[in-house]
């Protein structure tokens, strides 16, 4: 698999002639709106076997070597050129599909009453590239009952796919995430054995073979109090048979006050079977506009997280969205951002006839545009180059897997590269 970014004046044609393929594979692998319009700086994934290598300045085989892990004499073998040869600037290196890794895929799915068919279609097309299809949410109530939220065939249509079924468990009261609703739970033993009681039941009846906790935004001196109602749902979900896993806010350091204090990543790395590193909303609905996973942010969380957590019980999250602000960005008084999908960030580029540019620290696109009103626009979402990125995170410190919020924001180019990477491990 090729990304190929585009330049100006290319056409997809070009494009196709250049990596010897077709043009109405690309278009179908990227699902482009308009094939005879590609928008400047747009990142295309061009489905071939392997990928090419295009020598830049001062490179060598053994430094191109080690970017793809192999060494230069095989690269020299595959090009049929001598590896002692010194490389020109522009000349073309084919780089052979490498072995790839097994991970976990767990993908938060948020259905509503009633379950559009469009959903339903969704988690059939993606079901196939996931371990585990979670279901988002129960919500518990102070008593130690839940919610339920409108699930019909989609945990059915998971299983015959080989994906496995998440109860995802939150404390959302009132349509937000409640500190004071934990709170409740945590300290009143009767609601969470009432609690655990109905999780296992509903497991049983609906299938679900991991719970799930979401619970956010807690008061962080619950945080022993959190501990021990992860370590009580261990001892009762293991003994009836289900795994437990939960998500944590993004951390870079113990820090122990705030709203991600509630968070001790050392103990729940003990307690949980694994856990997701929500490592996505530096840019967000009320923020300035700025990536929403930006690589060293990520990065650092990451490596605070295998500093204290099993590697192979860690998945990295990932944001299947961008937002599009409108100035005066929220922080001067401005309106929130809206929520677009990489797809729909592609279609405003092109009806706007935005250049898309590619922040290099980040590691993210970005475009502006003026609209119909003259108010300035800055839009942040992710491409082919920003989730390869995060890939390679996965790769590099070895974790468990991928966990994606949510199902519904369209991104095709994440499906084709996730299979390109990686083996899904699926139920057994």
């Amino acid at each position: 698999m090729q990304i190929h970014v585009v330049q100006r004046g290319q056409t997809l044609y070009g494009i196709a002639r250049l990596y010897q393929t077709s043009v109405q594979s690309i278009a179908a692998a990227n699902e482009l709106p308009d094939p005879s319009r590609l928008v400047v700086g747009q990142a295309l994934v061009i489905p071939i076997t392997g990928s090419y290598h295009w020598v830049q300045p001062g490179e060598s085989l053994f430094s191109i070597a080690r970017i793809y892990g192999t060494s230069a004499n095989e690269l020299a073998r595959i090009n049929n050129i001598s590896a002692a040869a010194p490389l020109q600037a522009g000349m073309r290196l084919y780089i052979p599909p490498r072995p790839k890794p097994t991970i976990d895929v767990f993908l938060y799915v948020e259905p509503r009453d009633p379950i559009s068919e469009t959903m339903v279609n969704e988690v059939r097309d993606r079901a196939s590239d996931l371990t585990y299809l979670a279901m988002f949410s129960y919500e518990v109530r102070r008593d130690g009952s839940m919610t339920t939220p409108p699930i019909g065939n989609l945990p059915d249509i998971a299983r015959a796919a080989g994906a496995m079924n998440a109860m995802v468990i939150s404390n959302i009261e009132e349509f937000q995430f409640s500190a004071d609703l934990a709170r409740a739970i945590f300290t009143n033993e009767a609601a969470q054995n009432q609690l655990f009681g109905n999780a296992i039941q509903i497991a049983n009846e609906v299938g679900y073979e991991d719970i799930h906790f979401d619970f956010e935004l807690m008061h962080p001196e619950d945080r022993e109090l959190y501990n021990t109602f992860l370590r009580r749902a261990r001892d009762r979900f293991h003994a009836a048979g289900l795994t437990l896993s939960n998500a944590v806010a993004p951390k870079s350091s113990d820090v122990m006050t705030g709203i991600y204090g509630a968070h001790d990543y050392e103990t729940i790395g003990e307690l949980v079977d694994f856990t997701a590193l929500m490592t996505y909303e530096w840019g967000f609905t009320y923020s300035d506009p700025q990536a929403v996973s930006p690589i060293g942010p990520v990065r650092d969380v990451v490596e605070y997280a295998v500093s204290v957590i099993p590697r192979n019980k860690i998945l990295l999250g990932q944001n299947l969205y961008g937002y599009d602000w409108q100035a005066p960005y929220p922080p001067a008084g401005g309106p929130p951002a809206r929520v677009v999908s990489p797809q729909q960030a592609i279609e405003l580029a092109l009806r706007e006839n935005a250049q898309i540019e590619y922040d290099p620290q980040a590691q993210a696109p970005f475009f502006r545009y003026i609209d119909n009103a003259g108010r300035q626009h800055e839009v942040w979402f992710e491409d082919a180059r920003s989730i390869q990125a995060k890939f390679n995170l996965i790769k590099q410190f070895n974790l468990r897997g991928i966990m994606y919020w949510k199902l519904g924001l369209s991104f095709p180019q994440n499906w084709l590269l996730l299979r390109d990477n990686f083996n899904i491990r699926k139920r057994e």
